[in-house]
């Protein structure tokens, strides 16, 4: 293996402009509803409408977003996205200011900053494929990933903590500083990208069809699909439910809540760092199946706990069984990578997201009707058994005679 990622400059770059990006939009997560409540008076309808623009950007272009992306340069795309998203933040608190702004404006930003969230997203994974070689590509993989825990917790606390000191709207302007920073640190990537293929005629509907064609054809990447999908049906399930659980069912001050909630943040951060010495250890291609039946029955510590001492398990489950999905998503991602041809790659991936990120309403509706037709804890203990149930689908195909995943595809001409 060549030089540690740590002393890879250009991943670096990436690394740190991806963090900055994450945390950026985990704030705005924050900032903008609390500018709809607390400026525009704001009622919960109204903030369910701005969930709602901020979300439906995944579900409604993910799988044109795929195509896009494979026709342009990456590290050029997600600069300008971050770009765009300052300038459309920025317009919140310019309004304010003037006494201009309204909750339709709220609206449309959440919907804007949602698209060039995705396009962003589907970007930075399709470019790792190119700035990493195979051996790099699981370790990266999971210092992105673990990054993408760490900004989600600690962009929220901030998003909160920059409301309460500065004020809604002036939290939503630091926030749309935090893009430039990210635009910058990727302005310094000092990387040839190779010119993406460009077709003479573009046929958008049938380049979707071919990336996600690719993904239900491909035996196992389809596995790991129904795999991932199996995983966040339970995670959301038990994600709808969890914060009654604690408050309703075992009487944690609210202080507390979120301190036991951040426990799998911890794990996933963790398990992120060790992704890549773990694959070397032991095969990229075993943890992919090895990660989640051999640590995934931790998240059936969670509905065994109780008040006192046992809220431990709670902590123990979600932080342990974080970890080992952050291996396990690091493993996942190689293999899409080595199996992917490279004009497909941006495809490939807004075609996988689009599925396992589709499934995710559904598990919350699945996780609070049974909460309230079974009860709390059976259904924590269903979604849990969901989870660890995820990696059957994996254990169950080639990938477990597989020491690592296979070399990536080479395009004709290139030696």
């Amino acid at each position: 293996m060549s030089k540690s990622l740590w002393r890879n400059r250009n991943f670096m770059l990436l690394w740190s402009g991806q963090t900055i990006s994450e945390t950026g939009s985990a704030v705005t997560e924050v900032a903008l509803p609390l500018v709809a409540v607390l400026v525009l008076g704001a009622g919960a309808f109204e903030t369910g409408l701005l969930k709602a623009a901020a979300g439906v950007a995944f579900v409604l272009i993910a799988l044109p977003a795929g195509a896009i992306v494979d026709g342009l340069r990456k590290r050029k795309l997600m600069l300008w996205c971050d770009v765009a998203r300052f300038g459309a933040l920025a317009t919140i608190p310019l309004l304010a200011w003037t006494d201009h702004l309204e909750m339709w404006h709220l609206y449309v930003v959440a919907a804007v900053a949602g698209v060039l969230t995705v396009f962003f997203d589907v970007a930075y994974q399709s470019y790792i494929a190119v700035l990493l070689p195979p051996e790099h590509r699981v370790d990266g993989n999971g210092k992105l990933g673990s990054t993408q825990y760490l900004a989600y917790v600690g962009g929220t606390s901030l998003g909160g903590g920059l409301a309460a000191l500065l004020g809604a709207t002036k939290a939503v302007a630091v926030d749309a500083l935090s893009f430039v920073v990210s635009a910058v640190s990727l302005a310094f990537v000092r990387f040839s990208e190779p010119a993406p293929a460009r077709p003479e005629k573009r046929d958008l509907p049938a380049e979707i069809a071919e990336g996600l064609g690719f993904v239900l054809r491909e035996p196992l990447l389809r596995r790991i699909v129904c795999c991932t999908a199996t995983s966040n049906l339970g995670i959301s399930m038990a994600g709808a439910i969890n914060v009654i659980f604690l408050v309703q069912v075992l009487q944690v001050p609210t202080g507390l809540v979120g301190l036991l909630l951040a426990s799998g943040t911890v794990g996933g951060v963790l398990g992120g760092l060790v992704a890549g010495r773990i694959a070397a250890r032991f095969g990229s291609a075993r943890v992919i199946w090895a990660s989640f039946l051999g640590f995934g029955w931790t998240g059936l510590l969670v509905p065994l706990a109780e008040p006192g001492w046992r809220l431990a398990l709670f902590a123990i489950g979600w932080s342990v069984f974080s970890a080992a999905a952050v291996v396990y998503n690091s493993g996942q991602m190689a293999y899409r990578q080595a199996v992917c041809p490279p004009e497909l790659l941006g495809r490939m991936n807004a075609s996988i997201r689009w599925i396992v990120w589709g499934i995710g309403p559904l598990g919350a509706l699945i996780g609070g009707s049974l909460g309230s037709w079974i009860g709390i804890r059976p259904t924590l203990w269903l979604a849990m058994a969901c989870i660890w149930s995820a990696g059957l689908w994996v254990y169950f195909s080639p990938l477990r005679a597989m020491r690592d995943v296979p070399l990536p595809r080479i395009p004709n001409g290139v030696a």
